[in-house]
């Protein structure tokens, strides 16, 4: 643009300021348009320039509370905390307009006196003027921070490149803006959009950073201090250059004295204060790092935002919300349980303890999903000499949130298969045999194997504690005592892909996010699976058959309070409720005063249920149990790998072997301990007789029959059949003369009856004859209850193994 065309075009926008607005543009500048040939040009180039300013809400800092409402963390792009004219002290008004725009409230978004000024500077060869308004700064702001929301240079570059043609845009705006909107709004708008410091941006944020106040509370000499900080952020920062600042905010006060703003008394007092007297510096981290022993929580709650599409098309889009949204994230976390939590897992293993080993507990409310507590034995952050084990991933959840693959669980899986054996009709006093055996191959239902990929590559051998038979134990016994092979039987008996499914419906998930294998070994816990969600699967079972996804957020607003919707819990019913009953009535065993209980290290002053678990060679170990108004999980192992825990000192202690007896159901117990305080003592529902005995029909009368005939009348009134010894009796020799239960004796469907068989008569009476010789009743049933070795858990440590491929202890 020529020097001629510039001198016009100031011309124009001086008659435009003086008659108050753009409208009178069309009329006033052909006036100018005699200077020369160049009137069209100027007249065509300044209708060219824009008239409307596009205003969105700058970018707001995000908050996350906790259910208390205390702060987790802040979230910013620009720390910048939005308040109203009336929430701003009337001396920070006066200040910046004393020291930016003396005649704000008189001019129309244009100051004629400093675009002449301006002009005749620039013209004549000096450093280009400003001469900008308050508008037109505020423009200026406006445009900035739209290219930072936008991430884009080019529209940075446009809003802050020294021409005179950025200027005459800018102030074209400004002049337009003043036509919409009020002065005290654009003063508003200005002080909480301008830069008050190196990382401060509008007065709120600024006031809290230097002063540890509120704007609305800001003295005359604070004002001061603030409002000169905007020319450079930077070098009139107090806080680094406090001489500089001082200066400059004496400046101001002069500014304001002569502008009348201020008594010459006022003025004295503010001068005389040392700027670092004035000062107490806050610091505003952002980010969970400052959500203390919470920051994981604080992670899981930033990925769910992350990872829903409601809140933005992208993760970028979803980034940007949380950070200049102003968003106010209401969430779950119970601040006292977190304490507890923490508590309990660094109470275990210390975070500095050099065995290495890692900790972590995840806590529910059933029927809601409302995670309560997420806490490990780790800081958040990243490994460094003085701390190698922080860490930024969350041990209690999967890769989608923070986390990892997951771990290998245990025992604490057997739980699924005692689900759907008793949702297919078996009962807990069912009686398995838990001798150690081979399991072929091919002898496995897996119906969703539809490659082969599930089935072992050769016979399956798991092995219970340190390689005992077992006996025949009911289903009851076995989970009390986590018999590893007991529930392998109970799992060769069913399809292995309801047993995933049911798991999986119930909450479990694997660390990666796939379908959890349904391989023989899963039913021993190989499958690598989230604390979050087991803790979440045992939750269904405390909820009496509701499962629920896990939920951290409670609800959300918007920088104007408008709710914004949060992932949903979807609560929906995947279990019956005799079969909850049923599982519940087992796991409280789990948990008795009995020393081979394999959760009996768990026990608190209330019913509660729960199940152990030791993977393979003792490389993790957990505790996942459950009140009926809450359920936890607790793992422990190394973070990173499969590594054995055990002949090594854990917490000050030489541990020969760790399980989930050991050290993780402690935890679990001071945790719920704690967790508990002041909730009321609930019961369990009390289990159906049909799901702990099952179902109970008349044992029928054999005696004088063959065994054929004998054998044939019990399988056809529903029971097994096994032949006893021979008993004297008046009944000839080889005929069937007496069961065990006896005849016309009450016992479940599918029990074993024993028949005893005539050796021939004795010297005793014979009176027997009428309906079967059951005179040794009392003691025939020895066969029944002489069993074998049992493998049990040690010392109430759930150490059963399972080895073989992919088996997993206790």
């Amino acid at each position: 643009m020529r020097p001629v065309q510039l001198v016009a075009m100031m011309l124009a926008f001086l008659l435009i300021a003086v008659a108050g607005g753009v409208l009178l543009a069309g009329l006033l500048l052909p006036a100018v348009g005699s200077v020369g040939a160049i009137g069209n040009a100027t007249t065509d180039l300044f209708d060219e320039l824009p008239t409307e300013l596009e205003i969105d809400e700058p970018s707001e800092q995000s908050v996350m509370l906790d259910a208390e409402g205390n702060v987790l963390a802040t979230f910013f792009a620009e720390n910048r905390i939005i308040v109203g004219f009336d929430e701003i002290s009337q001396h920070m008004k006066d200040a910046v307009v004393a020291v930016e725009d003396r005649r704000f409230y008189e001019h129309g978004g244009v100051d004629p006196e400093g675009i002449l000024r301006a002009t005749v500077r620039n013209l004549a060869g000096g450093d280009l003027e400003g001469a900008s308004t308050l508008t037109q700064q505020y423009v200026k702001n406006v445009q900035i921070e739209e290219s930072r929301v936008s991430n884009d240079p080019d529209l940075y570059t446009a809003a802050t490149e020294t021409t005179m043609a950025r200027k005459l845009r800018e102030a074209r705006l400004a002049i337009a803006l003043e036509q919409v909107r009020s002065k005290d709004e654009i003063l508003t708008g200005y002080l909480n959009i301008a830069q008050f410091g190196p990382s401060q941006w509008g007065v709120e944020a600024a006031a809290h950073h230097y002063f540890n106040k509120s704007a609305a509370d800001l003295n005359i000499a604070e004002s001061a201090l603030l409002a000169g900080i905007t020319q450079s952020p930077a070098k009139w920062d107090p806080v680094t250059n406090p001489e500089n600042a001082e200066r400059r905010r004496n400046t101001v006060l002069g500014t304001m004295l002569s502008e009348g703003f201020i008594t010459q008394a006022e003025y004295d007092e503010a001068v005389a204060i040392p700027v670092p007297d004035m000062l107490d510096p806050q610091d505003a981290p952002r980010g969970c790092g400052v959500a203390g022993n919470a920051a994981y929580f604080c992670q899981y709650v930033v990925n769910e935002i992350l990872n829903n599409e409601a809140y933005g098309e992208t993760v970028e889009d979803r980034r940007q919300l949380l950070n200049r949204g102003g968003l106010t994230i209401h969430t779950t976390l119970d601040p006292e349980k977190q304490q507890a939590a923490f508590d309990a897992v660094t109470g275990a293993v210390p975070i500095d303890d050099e065995s290495g080993i890692s900790v972590a507990l995840s806590s529910v409310e059933p029927g809601t999903g409302r995670i309560f507590a997420m806490a490990q034995n780790t800081n958040y952050g990243v490994a460094s000499e003085s701390d190698p084990r922080a860490t930024q991933v969350n041990y209690n959840v999967g890769k989608s949130h923070g986390g990892g693959s997951g771990f290998q669980s245990g025992s604490t899986f057997k739980v699924f298969t005692l689900v759907q054996w008793l949702r297919e009709g078996n009962s807990l006093m069912d009686r398995v045999n838990s001798a150690n055996r081979v399991f072929p191959r091919d002898t496995w239902t897996i119906s969703c194997d539809h490659d082969r990929r599930f089935r072992p590559a050769g016979n399956y051998e798991p092995k219970n504690l340190e390689g005992f038979g077992g006996g025949v134990e009911t289903v009851l016994e076995s989970t009390r005592t986590s018999i590893n092979t007991s529930f392998v039987v109970m799992a060769q008996q069913m399809d292995l892909c309801d047993i995933t499914d049911i798991a999986m419906d119930m909450g479990v998930r694997t660390g990666s996010g796939a379908p959890l294998d349904s391989n023989p070994a899963m039913v021993l816990g190989s499958n690598t699976v989230t604390p979050l969600s087991m803790a979440n699967a045992y939750a269904t079972l405390a909820a009496g058959g509701v499962t629920c996804e896990p939920v951290a957020i409670t609800s959300m607003t918007d920088r104007n309070g408008e709710e914004i919707p949060v992932p949903p819990s979807n609560c929906k019913r995947v279990l019956e409720e005799d079969v909850v009953r049923g599982v519940n009535h087992a796991l409280q065993a789990v948990m008795g005063p009995e020393w081979d209980s394999t959760g009996s290290t768990a026990r608190i002053d209330r019913p509660t249920a729960g199940k152990t678990g030791t993977a393979n060679d003792d490389t993790h170990a957990w505790f996942i149990g459950f009140v009926p108004q809450m359920a936890a999980a607790v793992w422990m192992g190394h973070s990173d790998r499969d590594e054995q825990m055990g002949y090594e000192v854990i917490n000050g202690v030489w541990r020969n072997r760790v399980y989930g007896g050991l050290i993780a159901a402690p935890t679990w117990k001071a945790y719920m301990e704690r967790a508990t305080e002041g909730m009321p003592v609930e019961n369990f529902a009390d289990a159906p007789s049909r799901v702990v005995h099952g179902e109970r029909i008349r044992v029928p009368s054999i005696g004088g029959q063959t065994v054929e005939d004998a054998r044939r009348t019990l399988e056809q009134a529903g029971f097994d059949v096994r032949m006893g010894h021979a008993v004297d009796s008046g009944w000839p020799e080889g005929l069937a003369v007496a069961t065990s239960p006896a005849a016309g004796s009450q016992a479940q469907r599918g029990q074993t009856v024993t028949i005893y068989t005539s050796g021939g008569r004795d010297s005793s009476d014979d009176d027997e004859r009428s309906g079967g010789d059951n005179r040794g009743d009392r003691d025939r049933d020895r066969d029944d209850r002489r069993g074998g070795d049992r493998g049990r858990g040690d010392r109430g440590g759930d150490g059963d193994r399972g080895r073989g491929r992919g088996g997993n202890d206790d």
